[in-house]
C-alpha cells in the first residue's frame, strides 16, 4: 500500500498540486519564523518595542485572516474552475514575497507584518482549493493517500520552513538569503501550480458576499447541518489545538524545564513533524484506499497514552545556569523516553487527522465542498486561538508547561473517550478487529470490489463457525443488515452480538420476511446472509436455499461472494471429530467481484426460483474454488495438507496393511527422492511402471519433493506401446519393482524397456540406501518446505505425464501442471462435500488420470485416508476389501461396478456414502442394481486424461440420471455444430484443469500446447438450460449408413435396454454398398437380429441403426481403464466379417 500512496508522486494529476502545496507552506513558515526571530533578537529592541508583544502580533496577523475570510475563500473555490483560481493566488504570492523582500532589506517592521498579513490571506484562500480539489484529481480508493501525502509534506515544510528561517534569518547576509528565498519558492510554487490539470466547472450560482459576519454564521450552519463533517470538524480541529498548544510551548519547556538550547526545540519539532509524516503515510497503508474512520477512536486513545506519559516523563532537570547542547539533552536517560512519547503521540496523530481530512472531501457535495473546508479552517484557527489563550491563562495562574501538558493529556483523554462514544460501531470494530488478527491473524482480501457492487448488495458467505458473524462485523466496512434467524437471535449468546450490529431477524417458515429482506436491500442497504442456512457439517458447502438468490433478484441488486476459511477448524464449528480443530488457526476472508443473475425476463414462477437457485449454488461453489490455494505444487500441497490434518493422520494404505501417515509418506518421499535426484536432472521425466500400492504413492512423492516429473506407464498396454510411451516424452530411466514384475507377467515389457531405457528397481534402491540417506528423510522433515523450494518446482511447470491408450493410433504422452491437477481437484472439493472422516477405496490404477486425481491425489491431498488395492478386475474381492476397510467413498466404471454388484453382498457397502463412475456410459441397469441392492446412485461423471481429468460430475446435491451431471466451475464451453447430427455439438473446453500440452512420438519432448488454451473433447453432447451435460457419443464413434449419420452409443445404449445383463459394442467397418455397416460384439449367447429389430421397432427406432453382424464373444476388450477398447473391438469384428459385408 505504501507504493500504491506513493506512486500519486508520479502522477501529473497530482505531483503539481503536491509541490505548490508544500513550496506554499515552506514559504510561509520560512518568513514567519524568520520574522518572529529577527524582531525578538535584533529589530524589536532596535524599535523600542517588545519583542513578545510583536512576536504575537505576527502570529495573530497570519491567523486573522482564516477568522475573516474563509467563508468568501470558500465561496469563490466553489463558484470558479479551482485550478485557474489557484494558479492566482500562487501568482499572488510571487507579489507578497517581493512586498516582504523589501521589507526585509528595508528592516521595515509594519512592511513585514503587512506581508505576514497578506500571506496569511493567501493561504486562507488556497486551503479550500486544494483540500476541494484533491477529489476531483483522485481516483476511487486514492483519497486516503492524497491526503497522507498532503498531510506529511504539509507538516515537513512547516519543518523545514521553521527550521530554516529561524537559522538563517540572524547570519551575515542573512536578510538577502530569506528575501530572494522567498521570492524564488513562491515562483517555483507558481510554475508548480501552471501544470495543475483543469478541474470541473465551477457552480455559477453561488453568490460571493462579503458580509462577514453573516457569512461566517453560515458557514457554521452549512457544515453543522450534517453530523459526519460536523464531527469531523471538530476532531480535526481538536488536533490542531494539541498540536499548537504543544508547538507553542516547546521552546519554554525545552528552556526552563530542560534547561537545553535552541537546538534541543528544532529537534523537537523534527521529531513532531516527522510523526506526522509517518502516521500520516501509516494510516493511507492502513486503510488501503478505504475512507473509513475506523482507526480515530484508537488514535485518539493512544494520543492520550503518549501525550500522559510525556507528562510524567517531563520532570524538571535540575539546572546549573547554562543550557545542555543538543549531545548532553541526548546523553541523559529521560530524553529518550520524552522524544519516543513525541514521536509515537505525532504519528498517532498522523493516523487520527488523514482519515477525517478525507470523510470531509468525500461526504460533502462537490458544490459545496470549498465551503466545508473553509469552514474546518475556521474552526481549526478559533481552536487554535482558544488554545493560545488558555495556555496563557493557566499560566498566569500559576501552572508550569508540564502542568499544561498534563492538562493536555487528561483533555484528549475526555475526547477520546467521547469519540469513543460518537462512534460505538467504530470502537468495536476497530476492538474486533484488533483482537481477531492477534488471535487468528486473519487476512481479508478483496474488499475493493464491495464498492463494486453499489450502495445496496446481497452479501452471500459460507457458514463455517459461530465466530462468522462476529468476524464480518469486524472487517466488512460501512454497517450491512446481517439477516438473522429469529430462533437463533432469542438465544442468549447471541444477543450481546446483536447490538453490535444492524440485525434483522428472519423466519424462514414466514414467506413474507423474504419480502421484507427485499424492502430493506431496495431502501438502499446491503444485506448479508447465509445461504446454506446454517453451520456446515461437512465442511464444504451445505444445501444452499434459493432465497438470497430470490432477494438479490427482486431487489435489482448485485450478489458479492464472500468466502471465510479457516474459521472451521476453530472449536466454535460444529465439525468436532471430523477436522484436527485448534484454538487458534489462520482465517481468511476473501470478497469476490459481484456478479448479477443473467435470467431472461419471461421465466417466472418456479421456473425462475429454480433457475436462481442454481445460478446461486454455482456462484458459492465458484467462490470455493477461485478462493482455493491451487496455484503451488503438490509436494507444496502435501505438506500443507500435513500441517493442517496432523502429521500422524493416515495417508496411504494398501493391501499390506502398513499404512502410511503423512509424516512417513513425506519422510519417505525426501529420503527416496534424495536418491532418485542422483541419478536424474531436476525437470527431468521418469517413468513409474508401478502397481496401486502405497510404495507407489512413495515414488511419485519421491520425485514431486526433488523436481522430477513422474510419467505414469500404462502397463495394460503392451510392451510397443510402453516403449512408444518412453519415446515420446523423453524417459530415459524406469522406476518399477521385481515383484510387480513377476506378479503381473511383464518380463516382455521389461526386456523391451531395457533395450531402449534404464529400468530401476525400488528394492535395489532400498539396498543401496544407506543410513546417511534414512537420517536425512527424518532431520529433513522440518525443513521440507524449504528445501522443496530449492529444487525448482513451479506450479505451472509440469507435474505429471499421462498417456492415452493407443488404441487409435500411437500413445500420446498428457503433460499436466500442478496448477492443472491442484484446480481440478478444487474443482471437485467444490461441488462434493469430501470429509477426513472418509476413505477413499481405489482400484482404478494410478496410470490412468481417474485413477491417480481421482482415486490417489485428491483424497491425499484433502485429508482423506486412501486405500489402494492393485485390480480392478477382482470382482469378487474388491466388495470383500470394502467392507473390510470401512470405504466411505469408491471410484469405478460401468464395466467394474457392474461386475461388483453381480458377486457382492447386500451389506458389503455398508459404509459407502457416495459412488463415483467415469470413463465410460454408466447403463441404466447398472444404475437400477445398485440402488435396488445397496441403496447408492452412481454418481455419473465425465473427463478425459487431457482436463485433469474431471470436466462435470453428478453430486447429491445436483443429480440427473442419464447425464454426467454438470460442468465444474472454472470450465468455459462452446458447443461446435457437426453435420448431420442434429443433437448437440462437439465440445470444447477451456480452464484451469486444461492440459499444458502432448508429446508426440513423431516429436519426442516437443509439447504441443491446445490451441488457444481451449480444448477439442471430440465429444458430441447436449447441454441443458440447468447446465446438466448428456453425452450424445464420440465424434469418432458416429457412422455414416446411406448418407445417414448414426451413433454408435446410442445404439449400444438400446442394446443395454434390451440385454441388460450382457456386455455389448457397436463398431462400423466398411461397407460396399453402403459406404459403413454396424457389428455387434456381445457376450450374450445365439443373439438375433429379429429380437433386435423388434425392439428398435417398438422402441420408435429406425432400422437403419439396427447392426447388420450380430457376433457372439467370450469377453469384451477392455482397457486396462476400464473403458472398452474399440480399437481391438474393430479388429475382432474385421477379422469375423468378409469386407464385402456377410460374417
Amino acid at each position: 500500500m505504501a507504493d500504491a500512496t506513493f506512486h500519486l508522486l508520479a502522477c501529473r494529476r497530482f505531483l503539481p498540486l503536491f509541490i505548490s502545496q508544500f513550496l506554499g507552506a515552506a514559504n510561509d513558515n520560512f518568513f514567519k519564523n524568520a520574522l518572529v526571530i529577527l524582531v525578538v533578537y535584533q529589530l524589536g529592541a532596535q524599535a523600542g518595542m517588545d519583542p513578545q508583544v510583536l512576536a504575537t502580533t505576527a502570529a495573530g496577523l497570519f491567523i486573522l485572516p482564516y477568522f475573516l475570510f474563509s467563508a468568501t475563500a470558500g465561496q469563490m473555490a466553489d463558484r470558479y474552475e479551482k485550478s485557474g483560481l489557484m494558479k492566482f493566488w500562487k501568482g499572488a504570492e510571487i507579489a507578497i514575497s517581493a512586498l516582504a523582500a523589501w521589507a526585509l532589506m528595508a528592516q521595515s517592521i509594519t512592511g513585514m507584518l503587512a506581508a505576514l498579513f497578506l500571506l496569511g490571506l493567501q493561504s486562507t484562500f488556497t486551503s479550500p482549493i486544494k483540500y476541494a480539489v484533491l477529489p476531483e484529481y483522485l481516483r476511487d480508493g486514492e483519497l486516503v493517500g492524497g491526503n497522507a501525502l498532503i498531510e506529511g509534506g504539509t507538516f515537513l515544510a512547516i519543518l523545514i520552513g521553521t527550521i530554516a528561517g529561524g537559522t538563517i534569518v540572524l547570519i551575515d547576509g542573512g536578510l538577502v538569503i530569506v528575501a530572494w528565498s522567498m521570492i524564488a519558492l513562491a515562483v517555483l510554487g507558481f510554475g508548480a501550480s501552471l501544470a495543475l490539470p483543469r478541474a470541473h466547472g465551477g457552480n455559477t450560482s453561488v453568490k460571493v458576499g462579503f458580509n462577514l459576519l453573516g457569512e461566517t454564521i453560515g458557514l457554521y450552519t452549512l457544515v453543522r447541518r450534517q453530523r459526519d463533517l460536523y464531527l469531523s470538524v471538530l476532531g480535526i480541529s481538536w488536533f490542531w489545538l494539541v498540536g499548537a498548544t504543544y508547538l507553542s510551548q516547546f521552546p519554554a519547556f525545552a528552556k526552563n524545564v530542560l534547561h537545553a538550547d535552541e537546538h534541543v526545540v528544532t529537534l523537537m519539532l523534527t521529531m513532531f513533524s516527522v510523526g506526522i509524516g509517518l502516521g500520516s503515510v501509516l494510516c493511507g497503508r492502513l486503510l488501503k484506499g478505504e475512507v473509513s474512520a475506523r482507526h480515530v477512536p484508537f488514535a485518539a486513545l493512544a494520543m492520550t497514552v503518549f501525550a500522559v506519559d510525556l507528562w510524567f516523563a517531563a520532570s524538571p532537570v535540575a539546572g546549573d545556569g547554562t543550557l545542555a547542547s543538543l549531545s548532553q539533552f541526548l546523553a541523559r536517560p529521560q530524553s529518550w523516553r520524552l522524544l519516543a512519547d513525541l514521536l509515537l503521540f505525532a504519528i498517532c496523530g498522523g493516523l487520527y487527522i488523514v482519515p477525517l481530512y478525507a470523510i470531509l472531501q468525500a461526504r460533502s457535495d462537490e458544490a459545496v465542498r470549498a465551503r466545508v473546508v473553509a469552514a474546518n479552517n475556521l474552526f481549526n484557527a478559533a481552536f487554535m486561538v482558544a488554545a493560545a489563550l488558555a495556555s496563557a491563562g493557566l499560566l498566569a495562574v500559576g501552572l508550569s508547561v508540564t502542568d499544561i501538558f498534563g492538562v493536555l493529556g487528561l483533555a484528549n483523554l475526555v475526547v477520546a473517550v467521547i469519540i469513543c462514544g460518537l462512534l460505538p460501531d467504530t470502537f468495536v470494530k476497530g476492538v474486533l478487529s484488533w483482537l481477531f488478527r492477534r488471535l487468528y491473524r486473519v487476512e481479508v482480501r478483496g474488499l475493493e470490489h464491495l464498492p463494486q457492487a453499489g450502495e445496496a448488495a446481497v452479501i452471500v458467505v459460507n457458514h463455517t463457525s459461530f465466530l462468522d458473524p462476529a468476524l464480518l462485523a469486524a472487517f466488512m466496512p460501512e454497517k450491512p443488515v446481517f439477516a438473522v434467524n429469529s430462533f437463533i437471535a432469542q438465544q442468549w449468546w447471541v444477543k450481546p452480538f446483536l447490538r453490535l450490529v444492524d440485525a434483522f431477524p428472519v423466519d424462514p417458515t414466514n414467506p413474507m420476511s423474504t419480502k421484507s429482506l427485499i424492502r430493506v436491500v431496495q431502501e438502499g442497504k446491503s444485506l448479508v446472509i447465509f445461504p446454506e442456512g446454517r453451520l456446515t457439517v461437512t465442511g464444504a458447502l451445505m444445501k444452499i436455499y434459493d432465497g438470497p438468490g430470490m432477494i438479490a433478484d427482486r431487489a435489482g441488486a448485485k450478489l458479492v461472494p464472500v468466502r471465510i476459511d479457516g474459521a472451521e477448524f476453530t472449536p466454535f464449528s460444529r465439525l468436532k471429530g471430523k477436522l484436527r480443530l485448534r484454538w487458534f488457526p489462520t482465517i481468511t476472508i476473501t470478497v469476490l467481484p459481484p456478479t448479477r443473475f443473467d435470467v431472461p425476463s419471461e421465466i417466472k414462477g418456479r421456473a425462475r426460483r429454480r433457475r436462481i437457485g442454481v445460478a446461486l449454488y454455482d456462484v458459492m461453489s465458484a467462490m470455493m474454488f477461485e478462493t482455493a490455494p491451487h496455484h503451488r505444487t503438490l509436494f507444496g500441497a502435501l505438506l500443507d495438507t500435513s500441517r493442517i490434518h496432523g502429521g500422524t493422520a493416515l495417508a496411504v494404505d494398501d493391501i499390506n496393511r502398513k499404512p502410511l501417515s503423512y509424516d512417513r509418506l513425506i519422510m519417505g518421499g525426501l529420503a527416496l527422492g534424495r536418491v532418485l535426484a542422483r541419478q536424474s536432472k531436476p525437470g527431468e521425466a521418469m517413468g513409474l511402471l508401478l502397481p496401486n500400492a502405497a510404495a507407489t504413492a512413495v515414488t511419485f512423492f519421491a520425485l514431486q519433493a526433488c523436481n522430477r516429473v513422474p510419467a505414469m506407464l500404462n502397463f495394460s498396454t503392451g510392451p510397443g506401446n510402453v516403449v512408444a510411451a518412453c519415446q515420446a516424452a523423453c524417459i530415459q530411466t524406469v522406476i518399477t519393482s521385481r515383484r510387480f514384475i513377476d506378479q503381473a507377467r511383464l518380463s516382455a515389457t521389461i526386456e523391451a524397456l531395457s533395450a531402449q531405457v534404464k529400468v530401476v528397481y525400488l528394492e535395489d534402491i532400498r539396498n543401496i540406501m544407506g543410513l546417511t540417506d534414512r537420517l536425512y528423510g527424518l532431520l529433513a522433515r522440518p525443513f521440507a518446505g524449504r528445501i522443496h523450494r530449492r529444487s525448482g518446482a513451479q506450479a505451472d511447470k509440469p507435474a505429471v505425464i499421462l498417456f492415452t491408450s493407443g488404441s487409435e493410433g500411437m500413445p500420446k504422452g498428457v503433460v499436466l501442471s500442478h496448477a492443472n491437477i491442484l484446480s481440478n481437484c478444487a474443482q471437485l472439493a467444490a461441488r462434493v462435500a469430501f470429509s477426513p472422516t472418509d476413505i477413499v477405496f481405489n482400484a482404478l490404477p494410478v496410470f490412468h488420470s481417474f485413477g491417480l486425481t481421482g482415486g490417489l491425489l485428491l483424497p491425499v491431498l484433502a485429508g482423506i485416508k486412501c486405500f489402494l488395492y492393485p485390480s480392478p478386475l477382482h470382482y469378487r474381492i474388491v466388495p470383500e476389501m470394502v467392507y473390510d476397510t470401512n470405504a466411505t467413498i469408491l471410484f469405478g466404471t460401468d464395466t467394474f461396478l457392474s461386475g461388483y454388484a453381480r458377486v457382492a453382498n447386500a451389506y458389503d457397502f455398508y459404509s459407502v456414502r457416495y459412488v463415483f463412475a467415469g470413463a465410460e456410459k454408466v447403463k441404466d441397469e447398472t444404475r437400477r442394481v445398485w440402488m435396488d441392492k445397496f441403496g447408492l446412485r452412481i454418481l455419473e461423471g465425465y473427463g478425459t486424461t487431457e482436463t485433469a481429468p474431471v470436466l462435470a460430475v453428478n453430486t447429491p446435491m445436483h443429480f440427473k440420471a442419464g447425464t454426467v451431471g454438470r460442468l465444474l466451475p472454472g470450465i468455459a464451453f462452446r458447443l461446435e455444430a457437426m453435420p448431420g447430427i442434429d443433437e448437440g455439438g462437439k465440445l470444447w473446453v477451456s480452464g484451469p484443469n486444461i492440459m499444458l500440452g502432448y508429446y508426440r512420438v513423431e516429436k519426442p519432448g516437443e509439447l504441443e500446447p491446445p490451441a488457444d488454451g481451449w480444448y477439442d473433447t471430440g465429444d458430441i453432447v447436449e447441454v441443458d438450460e440447468l447446465g446438466f451435460v448428456r453425452i450424445v457419443g464420440r465424434a469418432k464413434r458416429f457412422a455414416k449408413i446411406a448418407g445417414e449419420m448414426v451413433s454408435l452409443g446410442k445404439v449400444e445404449s438400446e442394446l443395454a435396454l434390451l440385454w441388460a445383463e450382457n456386455h455389448h459394442v457397436v463398431v462400423a467397418i466398411s461397407d460396399d454398398r453402403k459406404g459403413e455397416q454396424l457389428v455387434l460384439l456381445t457376450d450374450r449367447p445365439a443373439p438375433t437380429r429379429d429380437a433386435v429389430l423388434a425392439h428398435f421397432r417398438a422402441r420408435g427406432l429406425a432400422e437403419l441403426l439396427v447392426p447388420k453382424t450380430l457376433l457372439t464373444v467370450e469377453r469384451i476388450p477392455l482397457l486396462g481403464s476400464g473403458k472398452t477398447d474399440y480399437g481391438a473391438a474393430k479388429a475382432m469384428a474385421e477379422s469375423f466379417v468378409r469386407p464385402g459385408g456377410g460374417a
